[in-house]
This record gives C-alpha cells, sequence and structure tokens, in this order.
C-alpha cells in the first residue's frame, strides 16, 4: 500500500455517518444543496463534501445547517452535534497520529477505517497483506518501495505495520478474509529465511478463526483478480457503506458508490471460489515453506 501520496481521499465512517443524516434531513426539508449553502453563507461543493464524510465538520454548522432544516428538537441537535466532535476527535487521535512524519494523511485515513471496521477482504497479487507481515517481510517490502530514505523512517514505518495487527487479536477482532495468488508464496522478499518464517506466520495465523487464508494457485489459469490487488471493508454501523480500496504504485483509489463496491463483491467471490479451500490452502503454504532452504 502506498503512504506518501494517494489519488483520492476516503470519508471517514463516522464523518460519511454524519454526512448521510444531514444530508436526509436537508431532503426531508426540500433544501437543495445550493439553499442550504445560501443558508450556512458557504459554497455548495461544501455542503456536497459535509454530506459526503470529506471534511471536518463544525459543531456551528451543524447546528445552523439543522435550524435550516426546521430541525428542532434537543435531543436530535444533541446526538448530531455529539456525533460531529466524535467524528472530527477521531481525525485528530489515536495512535497512529503519532507517527505522521512518514505516514501521509490518506494513510492515516486507512488505519483509522481499519481500526474500527468490522471486516476486510482482500485479494492480493504480489505481496502478503500488511495485517499478516512479519516485521523482517515488512522491512524488506518497505525498502524495496524507495518511499522512505532513512532507517529510521523505515524502522517507525514497520513498526506502524506491526501496531494495526493488534486488530487480529482484540478483545473484538477484526475478520480478515484474504485470497493470495499463489506466485506470493515463491517471491524471495527478503531471502529465504524471512520467506520461510513469513509463511509459517501466515499459516498460523490462518488458524485464528477470524482469520481465513486460501491460496489461488497458478493451475487455475486466468482469472479475475489479475488486474491488482483490491480489499473491501465492511462497517458494523448500520448507516455505514462499505468501501473499497484498490492500490497501484502511484496511488491509492477509493471506490464508495454502491455499483463499485458491488462489483468488487463480485470479482472477490469469484476468487474465493476458485481458490483452494482454506484447509488445502493451509497445507500448501507449509509446504512451500519446507521448500525454503535453511
Amino acid at each position: 500500500m502506498t503512504t506518501r501520496g494517494t489519488t483520492d481521499r476516503p470519508s471517514t465512517v463516522l464523518g460519511r455517518q454524519l454526512g448521510d443524516e444531514l444530508r436526509r434531513y436537508r431532503e426531508a426539508s426540500g433544501l437543495t444543496t445550493t439553499q442550504a449553502a445560501e443558508a450556512l453563507d458557504c459554497t455548495k461543493g461544501k455542503i456536497s463534501r459535509m454530506e459526503n464524510g470529506r471534511v471536518l465538520v463544525r459543531t456551528p454548522d451543524v447546528v445552523a445547517l439543522l435550524h435550516a432544516y426546521g430541525v428542532h428538537d434537543s435531543e436530535t441537535r444533541d446526538r448530531l452535534t455529539l456525533l460531529t466532535r466524535t467524528a472530527n476527535r477521531r481525525r485528530r487521535e489515536g495512535w497512529w497520529h503519532q507517527y505522521s512524519s512518514v505516514l501521509a494523511e490518506t494513510y492515516r485515513d486507512y488505519i483509522e477505517m481499519e481500526s474500527i471496521c468490522e471486516s476486510i477482504k482482500t485479494f492480493q497479487a504480489q505481496l502478503i497483506p500488511g495485517l499478516l507481515q512479519t516485521p523482517e517481510y515488512s522491512r524488506a517490502v518497505t525498502v524495496a518501495s524507495r518511499a522512505w530514505q532513512s532507517s529510521a523512517e523505515i524502522d517507525q514505518f514497520v513498526q506502524v505495520r506491526v501496531a494495526r495487527q493488534q486488530r487480529l487479536t482484540s478483545e473484538t477482532p477484526l475478520l480478515l478474509w484474504v485470497v493470495l495468488a499463489e506466485g506470493i508464496l515463491h517471491q524471495r522478499v527478503g531471502g529465504s529465511d524471512v520467506m520461510r518464517a513469513q509463511l509459517n506466520h501466515v499459516a498460523t495465523m490462518a488458524e485464528r478463526p477470524n482469520v481465513t487464508v486460501q491460496v489461488l494457485p497458478f493451475s487455475r489459469g486466468a482469472h479475475s483478480g489479475m488486474f491488482g490487488p483490491y480489499l473491501l471493508m465492511s462497517f458494523p454501523q448500520a448507516t455505514a457503506q462499505d468501501l473499497v480500496l484498490t492500490e497501484a504504485p502511484t496511488g491509492n483509489f477509493w471506490m464508495e458508490q454502491e455499483a463499485e463496491v458491488t462489483y468488487y463483491r463480485a470479482l472477490f467471490d469469484d476468487a474465493r471460489t476458485v481458490a483452494l479451500p482454506p484447509t488445502e490452502s493451509l497445507a500448501l503454504i507449509r509446504r512451500t515453506a519446507e521448500e525454503f532452504p535453511a
């Protein structure tokens, strides 16, 4: 995953939840985004960004919009102002912000969403996903990316990756479902020792009830996942929509439209159906680990 820049910025989950509610109240009032902008004395674009959850929303702006929309009950006002403060605080706080010198803001947004999402499904064509990487594998990948120059920056980024993995072993663990192209098992990242340890780590994690790992073997030939890695995030909030992230060397692409998310759900269903079952995948991973010379 690239971390120095991106082609798009995702909206945070709570920000989207707030935006969804503001949009519903606006539509119920019969006001257009242009009329809402006039009430707030701002641009139409700002109203759209607020409703999409892509900007920090000031509490006075929420109060002013609710007044313009004819929402005057104190319970709704208090609930949405609390949601506003919580969404803004989560944007500004979190363990990942101490690493701001080596993480782009967009990557910090990603970590925030990863910290509160319920499940991730991902197809990987070249790399073990970050949530399953050993520190040594992660270091080799980070050095190869050439995104960081100093050893201190590399150390910090590896620390971030290790810290993210706590989601898999927390009291409410993340549900992770990974489909790996078989070539990943043979790519000698960091050397034989690193790869043997990495594959054994993946196999160990795959034994956890919240982690599913499948391998899509060479023998399957052409398949729908050949065109690059992607992941789908799902959230426990009823109003939160799923997100899709596709990755490229020059940036990450976020998708939130239902048609796009549905398309990638179908891609992942194809990948997991074509891949080896989890038990056979685990056996293949362990056999491949043994093939790396000691």
